[in-house]
């Protein structure tokens, strides 16, 4: 439709003028409760730079990173939502395509375990049980009764060592079986079997595990990966969906948030990058959150059309 100048626009009685601005606020309002937004022209750009999170004390039954943040380092607003309908797909330039996203800053990958907040820097060898005491105690064939022992505190500490996770105080946080959960993953991540084998490309999304992979017939060609899924409320949809949208260098403009390497397989949800602890207790808005890293990765492991199957649920969820 040919939008007309207000000096030449027939005239509109007032009663129903009202009546049309009525309807447009209640679509407006519908929009904007079910987090739609009316299309727009893609991001130019990641604009301004997010200002410092300052570091604040948190309750000692509240779970904090272990560690504090780099001097200077930045927190994007990296839980993007489920957009509910499908973002503005358009075809990315040249120029856009060959302009790779952002890296994130020095240590944001590495792996930071969630702590009680009293305990951030302040002990060697924690002497409370973990949200997960009882499944790191089972993977390291300890005593499983889901209490703290000064023995599973040294075993756990040797593996949290030997692994990278930091701070190694011995706490069983998410972090530490996340990364177990991953290492059990590694040789057969289809061992149940809950993901269809076909003759041809499928990526896997186990929100159970809370991990990823992609697989060709029997043979796993990307992964398997730590993903996060869906917070309470927020649920990453299960089903088979195809990709439909890849954008590099996507950015949500509900949120005003990159979102880096995102590939669209259901409505609002895709697979991305953010720039944040993949381990973090809080769930996305029903994308499936990768690091920078993988989700570089899994750019070059997928292409638009191929399935993506979900199942299961994300613990908490």
């Amino acid at each position: 439709m040919t939008e007309r100048h207000p000096r030449t626009a027939p005239h509109t009685p007032r009663p129903a003028r009202r009546k049309r601005l009525a309807v447009y606020l209640v679509l407006a309002t519908s929009l904007t409760l079910c987090g739609a937004a009316y299309p727009i022209p893609p991001h130019p750009g990641p604009g301004p730079a997010p200002e410092p999170v300052p570091d604040s004390p948190a309750p000692a039954d509240v779970l904090v990173p272990g560690e504090p943040r780099e001097p200077g380092q930045v927190a994007y607003l990296m839980d993007t939502p489920d957009q509910v309908l499908p973002p503005l797909v358009y075809e990315p330039t040249a120029a856009e395509e060959a302009v790779e996203p952002a890296e994130p800053a020095a240590g944001v990958e590495r792996l930071v375990e969630y702590v009680p907040g009293d305990e951030v820097g302040a002990v060697a060898c924690s002497r409370q049980a973990g949200p997960y005491q009882r499944q790191v105690e089972r993977w390291l064939k300890l005593a499983i009764d889901g209490k703290q022992s000064a023995a599973d505190c040294a075993a756990i500490r040797r593996f949290q060592t030997d692994h990278g996770i930091r701070p190694n105080n011995g706490f069983a946080g998410p972090t530490t079986w996340g990364t177990m959960r991953l290492l059990s993953a590694r040789a057969n991540p289809n061992a149940a079997g809950r993901c269809p084998v076909r003759r041809s490309r499928i990526a896997c999304v186990d929100l159970d595990r809370q991990i990823m992979w992609v697989q060709n017939g029997r043979k796993v060609t990307f992964g398997p990966v730590a993903v996060r899924s869906g917070r309470p409320g927020y649920a990453t949809r299960t089903g088979t969906y195809p990709v439909y949208w890849r954008h590099k260098n996507h950015w949500s403009t509900i949120y005003n948030a990159p979102m880096p390497y995102a590939q669209f397989f259901s409505g609002g949800q895709a697979f991305h990058a953010i720039y944040d602890n993949i381990y973090s207790t809080g769930g996305s808005r029903g994308c499936v959150n990768l690091t920078y890293s993988d989700a570089k990765r899994l750019w070059g492991a997928l292409a638009q059309g191929d399935p993506v199957h979900i199942w299961g649920r994300r613990p908490g969820a």
